[in-house]
């Protein structure tokens, strides 16, 4: 029998089986997961970093809030816009791992740098908004797509786990922040050091596979039919294409409530950033950190009680904590500030590996690149709509009812959820 062998599945899905990944890369698999995760952990400070420090840069520059929460917005629609090409580029070839990577991690140190010490703002919106929001879409898309590929018995397991780290990486930097104001200079200094060397060693190690590339120690026809795995990685009844997905309905909705879900999850780290003094120091860090673990957490709950009950449970806590940060914020209780950080906090980041996978379950995988790219392109609207609440927040409205709005932005999310149903199924049994 010939070493690497196409295997197709009584679904139509093709395993290219037979070469070990000590025979691709010369090195064990794991390689290709966790220099993506730290890659991506170093790069989560251009958002939540960012975030967590723009009330000591506003006083550093003597600039109002909503002006410091401008260049997060421009960073966040160019950080979207980008990782859809870049997974599409990747797929087709047309694009190197190591070239993205590579490109990707200058670019990230250049805007960390740029937001340490820039004085005015077209410099911030140039260095840091475009340029790093371009950075770090190229590096999200490559280090995804790399685990993704190398996984593929558990990608959205997987995937949760690396996208995980792009917020509770930035962890440590938002509580130094919190403690200190004046030290976001040092601060973003070291971070861009730390994304240079962390993307760059992704850019020397990490490959792709070939397409359809399998773990040769695992059965595919076993796999494909193994109960266990079919929980994990529910099948879709067919492969739809772009147009076809667009059609079902399905599509439209996972974007509505990316859109939703996305702006509140945003505007609970700047909102608890520039709180004016009702929110306790530890209160960034902590969200950041559960919205990091909430993703793979979110990913284990599903595989037992489903992708669908899951999104809507996430959604569910997200709102809760939304309501109990209204209430925090009215009687100025820091302690209801962290309990309604936990909620707000697992459910805040949770949705977006789930909404990920549910496109997998949903539409098959033949294109789910350009599925996912569309769904993750709705982040660029949920970014303006979350800093919009922010600015709104720091206006006549307030913290508190800011916090309402945000709430009733989820419930109309999880409303919607409740309506998701996999495509594809005849709406009648025939006669």
């Amino acid at each position: 029998m010939e070493k690497t062998q196409l295997v197709r599945d009584w679904r139509g899905r093709d395993y290219l089986v037979g070469d070990t990944p000590q025979d691709l890369i010369n090195r064990p698999r794991s390689w290709m997961f966790w220099l993506p995760w730290a890659a991506m952990a170093s790069i989560g400070a251009m958002q939540y970093g960012y975030a967590a420090a723009v009330p000591a840069l506003a006083q550093a520059r003597g600039w109002p809030l909503a002006s410091a929460l401008a260049p997060l917005a421009v960073w966040i629609v160019c950080q979207a816009a980008v990782a859809l090409p870049t997974v599409l580029l990747l797929r087709r070839g047309a694009l190197g791992i190591r070239l993205a990577l590579w490109a990707g991690a200058p670019l990230s140190a250049a805007a960390l740098l740029t937001a340490a010490f820039a004085r005015d703002l077209p410099t911030l919106l140039a260095g840091y908004a475009l340029l790093g929001g371009v950075g770090a879409g190229l590096v999200y898309g490559s280090c995804t797509e790399a685990v993704a590929r190398w996984y593929p018995e558990r990608p959205a397991a997987k995937v949760g786990f690396t996208t995980g780290a792009f917020a509770y990486g930035t962890a440590p930097l938002a509580v130094v922040a919190a403690l200190d104001g004046g030290a976001f200079q040092p601060l973003f200094a070291v971070a861009a050091a730390v994304a240079l060397v962390a993307v760059g060693l992704a850019a020397t190690f990490v490959r792709l596979p070939p397409p359809h590339w399998w773990p040769a120690h695992i059965d595919p026809h076993a796999w494909a039919d193994d109960r266990v795995a079919l929980r994990r990685e529910p099948r879709a009844v067919r492969q739809f294409s772009l147009s076809q997905a667009l059609r079902t309905g399905s599509l439209p909705t996972l974007v509505s409530i990316l859109v939703c879900a996305g702006a509140v999850s945003i505007f609970d780290v700047v909102a608890l950033a520039t709180s004016g003094g009702f929110s306790p120091w530890g209160a960034v860090a902590l969200l950041l950190v559960l919205n990091g673990a909430g993703r793979a957490c979110a990913m284990l709950a599903a595989e037992v009680a489903g992708r669908g009950r899951t999104l809507s449970a996430v959604l569910a806590l997200l709102c809760l904590g939304q309501l109990l940060l209204a209430w925090g914020a009215v009687t100025g209780s820091a302690v209801m500030i962290l309990v309604a950080t936990v909620p707000a906090g697992l459910g805040g980041g949770a949705f977006y590996p789930l909404i990920a996978s549910l496109v997998r379950e949903y539409f098959g995988e033949r294109h789910t690149a350009s599925i996912h790219g569309v769904v993750y392109s709705a982040k660029a609207v949920a970014g303006l709509v979350g800093i919009g609440l922010a600015a709104l927040a720091l206006t006549s409205s307030g913290h508190a009812v800011t916090f309402f709005l945000a709430a009733g932005l989820v419930l109309a999310a999880t409303t919607l959820s409740a309506t998701l149903r996999q495509p594809g199924h005849p709406v009648t049994l025939p006669g």
